[in-house]
C-alpha cells in the first residue's frame, strides 16, 4: 500500500479499500453518507459495502449536465432530511462530477462537513483527487461557482477500472498525457509507445499524481504555477461545454481536453516556441487515441464568449498555458481571438 502526503490530507492506494474502514475507525463520526450516481450505484457501492457499515445513500444522476445547483439543493435535503449534523461525513464515490459536487455540497452544508473522494474513474484518480478544487457548473460555463476545500482522505483503488467501458478509460489518460507534457517529457516519451488499454496502472496513476502533487503544493491557490495544469483548457472547456449543450453525443471530459491540447500545442509553436517536430508528435499521438471530432460547425462566437468568462482570465482577456516545450510549460499567455479561430482551423485540418 503506497501514500502520497499532502499539507492537510493523504491519498491512500489500497486496492482491497480495508483503509476506508480503518480511517472511520479514527474518527467518531455521527453518520455517514455515501453519494453515488445510477452507475456507481450498480459498478462500484458493493466493492465499498463489504468495507464499511451504516452509512446512508445519496443517489444523483450521472454526467456533466447535473453537476449544478438543483442537483446540490438535493444532497443538502437528503442531509437534512437525515438529520446531518456537522460530525456527518460525506464519502464521494464516483468520478468527477461526483468528487466535484459532492466535495461542494459537503464544504457549504451548515458551513462545512468532513468528505473523503473514493474516485472509481481513471479521470477523477489522477485530475481531480488532488487539488482541493471543488464546484459546480452554471449556466455561463463550467465550473464558474466553486470553492477551494481539501478533503480528508483520498482512497485510491484501480480495481474500478474493470467498471470502466474503454471510452471512459481512454478519456482519463488525457490528463495523464497532460501532466507529462507540461512537467516531465520522459514519462511523456514513456507513454506514447505504449499500449494504453493493456498497460498496468497503479504506477502511472501514482507518477501521474505525483507531478500534479509537486504543482499544487507549490501554488495551492492557482495564483501562478498551478495555472499550468490548464494547458489545453482554455480551449477544450469551451468545446466541451458547446459539445455538451448541442451534440446529441458530447465530447467526453479528455476528448474534448484533447482537442484543446492540440489547438495550444499550435498555439505554442507561436507564442512560446514550441518546436514544430514537436507539436506535430503531440497532434499524432493525440489523434491516435482521440480520432479527430467534427468541430468545423461550432460556433465560434459562442465558443469565444464561453473562453472570456474563464475563471483563469484576467478581466476580459483570454489567458493560457502553452508549450515552450515538451516538459516545459508557461502560463498567463494572452490568446486573441484571432489565435483562437487559427488553432481550431489547424485542428480541422
Amino acid at each position: 500500500m503506497r501514500e502520497i502526503s499532502l499539507a492537510d490530507y493523504t491519498i491512500t492506494f489500497d486496492s482491497t479499500l480495508h483503509s476506508v474502514n480503518e480511517f472511520l475507525k479514527l474518527h467518531a463520526y455521527s453518520t455517514v453518507f455515501v453519494i453515488v450516481d445510477e452507475n456507481t450505484k450498480i459498478h462500484c457501492l458493493p466493492l465499498l459495502s463489504n468495507i464499511i457499515e451504516n452509512y446512508t445513500v445519496i443517489e444523483t444522476s450521472s454526467g456533466e449536465e447535473n453537476k449544478n445547483l438543483l442537483t446540490c439543493e438535493s444532497i443538502w435535503q437528503q442531509l437534512i432530511q437525515h438529520n446531518a449534523d456537522r460530525k456527518a461525513l460525506v464519502i464521494n464515490l464516483g468520478g468527477g462530477v461526483i468528487g466535484d459536487m459532492g466535495g461542494f455540497a459537503a464544504s457549504c452544508y451548515k458551513r462545512g462537513i468532513d468528505f473523503i473522494n473514493i474516485p472509481t474513474t481513471l479521470l477523477s484518480q489522477v485530475d481531480s483527487s488532488i487539488g482541493g478544487k471543488l464546484g459546480i457548473d452554471f449556466k455561463y460555463g463550467k465550473n464558474l461557482i466553486g470553492l477551494f476545500k481539501n478533503p480528508k482522505n483520498v482512497f485510491i483503488s484501480t480495481v474500478f477500472f474493470k467498471t470502466l467501458p474503454s471510452r471512459q478509460f481512454i478519456n482519463g489518460w488525457a490528463e495523464i498525457f497532460k501532466h507529462a507534457l507540461i512537467q516531465d517529457k520522459m514519462q511523456w516519451e514513456t507513454y506514447k509507445n505504449l499500449d494504453i488499454l493493456q498497460t498496468e496502472m497503479d504506477s502511472i496513476v501514482y507518477q501521474s499524481l505525483q507531478i500534479k502533487k509537486a504543482v499544487v503544493e507549490t501554488d495551492p491557490y492557482e495564483k501562478g504555477l498551478r495555472k499550468i495544469l490548464n494547458f489545453g483548457h482554455t480551449i477544450g472547456h469551451a468545446i466541451e461545454a458547446y459539445s455538451l449543450e448541442y451534440e446529441n453525443n458530447s465530447l467526453l471530459h479528455g476528448e474534448a481536453i484533447a482537442i484543446g491540447m492540440i489547438c495550444e500545442a499550435y498555439l505554442s509553436v507561436k507564442k512560446c516556441g514550441l518546436s514544430v517536430n514537436e507539436l506535430e508528435e503531440i497532434k499524432e499521438i493525440l489523434l491516435k487515441h482521440y480520432p479527430k471530432h467534427d468541430i468545423s460547425q461550432f460556433d465560434t462566437e459562442k465558443l469565444l464568449t464561453s473562453m472570456s468568462i474563464d475563471k483563469k482570465n484576467d478581466g476580459t482577456r483570454i489567458m493560457a498555458a502553452l508549450l515552450k516545450e515538451i516538459g516545459n510549460c508557461a502560463y498567463d499567455i494572452e490568446l486573441t481571438k484571432e489565435d483562437v479561430l487559427e488553432s481550431l482551423n489547424f485542428y480541422n485540418n
